[in-house]
């Protein structure tokens, strides 16, 4: 199955710019949510992960959501796709990755772009509980993170389907991007880097040998972190090796779930060619490259009733994907 849009991509008035779309929807998107409940689900390793959820009727699809770097179950794309669930009258539920959740993790590793375990832990809880399909959604590093399982899970995966957003299927062009020249770029670098400075500190200070403090201070780069940081934290030799064990693009052929893969061509973090051109030779992949968009952006309609069009697609590929499997 091959899904096509229910509507050609229209940026709103105003919004034509791919950062434009990038920090409009970052700010504008609602987070509102459906009644959630939390779990906590204790994982193999003696960490856990904390989960926002709730039930849909018998039989009903469910939607597990990964959010992306330094987000949580709290960013706005993420309540858009819980909302969206609940107006069909599904289940779903948002991962927080280790750390995200508002309470530190236990462990001196956290998350990173190639981490599939904690994912894959949560789907196999979900898939012992529930009596329909369970579907998932990542955005951006969460949407590199569900194409690896996919891609390592193969015919096993969990999943009945998927749809990724503007993932970053070659992290070490995505990150030469987001350290390249620009207002928009170091804008984009410092949201990141801040958190990630205030979580490496506090794990210091639980684990003062994990990783060298006057490397990650002095960090001014995604690379630089990642090199100081989650390279030693998570058995990578440095950021390069990171980057090439972790990044989705190479493996794609590998998917065997329909799987929608949405991305902008004007995206702001990603290097020309934004989705690998090799995914088109996998015909378990929908790809939908719009030429505006950002990222994570999608926005239409009117600045002042935004329409947002990304998370509404990823939705109707889920009700196509329904509908097209016997009843």
């Amino acid at each position: 199955m091959r899904f096509q849009p229910t509507d050609s991509f229209v940026p709103a008035a105003g919004l034509g710019s791919p950062n434009a779309q990038t920090i409009f929807a970052a700010l504008a998107r609602p987070t509102r949510l459906p009644p959630l409940r939390r779990e906590r689900l204790e994982l193999p390793d003696g960490d856990f992960v904390d989960l926002d959820t709730f039930d849909g009727a018998s039989g009903a699809p469910h939607v597990l959501a990964l959010h992306g770097l330094e987000g949580s179950s709290q960013a706005g794309y993420v309540t858009a796709i819980l909302r969206g669930a609940a107006e069909r009258g599904w289940g779903a539920t948002a991962l927080n990755f280790r750390s995200c959740s508002g309470e530190p993790n236990r462990l001196a590793r956290s998350y990173h772009s190639g981490e599939i375990g904690d994912a894959l832990a949560v789907m196999n809880h979900l898939k012992s509980r529930l009596t329909g399909p369970l579907y998932a959604v990542g955005f951006s590093l969460g949407a590199n993170v569900l194409c690896r399982l996919l891609e390592e899970t193969g015919a096993d995966a969990p999943v009945k389907a998927a749809a990724a957003m503007s993932a970053p299927y070659d992290l070490d062009a995505c990150c030469r991007k987001l350290d390249g020249k620009g207002p928009f770029q170091l804008l984009y670098r410092e949201r990141f880097l801040r958190t990630l400075k205030q979580k490496a500190r506090e794990k210091l200070r639980r684990f003062p040998d994990a990783f060298d403090r006057k490397a990650m201070e002095s960090a001014r780069s995604i690379r630089a972190f990642d090199d100081s940081v989650t390279a030693p934290l998570h058995g990578f030799r440095d950021a390069g090796h990171y980057y090439a064990e972790a990044s989705s693009g190479p493996r794609l052929h590998a998917i065997q779930r329909p799987t929608l893969l949405l991305s902008a061509k004007d995206d702001p973090m990603l290097e020309d060619p934004v989705i690998p051109p090799s995914a088109a030779d996998n015909a378990n992949l929908s790809i939908v490259l719009t030429e505006y968009g950002g990222h994570v952006g999608f926005v239409s309609g009117r600045v002042h009733a935004p329409r947002f069009w990304g998370e509404a697609q990823m939705l109707a590929f889920f009700d196509a994907v329904g509908a097209a499997q016997p009843k």
